[in-house]
């Protein structure tokens, strides 16, 4: 009896729903390299940075990508200024005084929430209310319907 006691337990559903996520969490924070504590190398750096500065002569290439002389010449630069000590925003900064705005394949944090993430989320929460408005509505309708055909 015992035994057949065990093989009919069912597993809840929480559980059956949170161990996938949990285990699907812990490996993306494995993947991502949390727990590792070796520091940045100087190439890792300046190699980080080359990915998001454009080729000056190039069509939405980043120099890390081009062989052109101009994105040689950006790779040295920044090589160097990754050696003299600066940050990562000095040598941003250095690069679009340098070539402008346009060198820099990533915009700028402008410090706040951009209006294109925030737009969608009130428009869907607005819709999702309106939605739940009417049906509480229809089930207040339908409730007073039924309280009538009864009485």
């Amino acid at each position: 009896m015992a035994e057949r006691a065990a093989t009919n337990r069912r597993v809840p559903l929480w559980v059956q729903v949170a161990l996938p996520l949990l285990v699907l969490a812990v490996a993306l924070v494995i993947g991502a390299g949390v727990f590792s504590s070796a520091p940045e190398t100087a190439a890792q750096r300046a190699a980080a940075i080359e990915t998001g500065v454009r080729c000056p002569s190039c069509t939405d290439v980043s120099v890390a990508d081009s062989d052109a002389t101009t994105a040689i010449a950006v790779r040295h630069q920044i090589q160097s200024l990754v050696d003299a000590g600066r940050s990562t925003e000095a040598i941003d900064q250095v690069l679009v005084s340098e070539y402008g705005q346009t060198i820099l394949l990533v915009p700028p944090d402008t410090g706040g929430i951009p209006l294109i993430y925030v737009v969608p989320l009130v428009l869907g929460a607005g819709a999702l209310a309106t939605v739940g408005m009417l049906f509480w509505r229809r089930a207040r309708q339908f409730d007073a319907l039924r309280a009538r055909e009864t009485a």
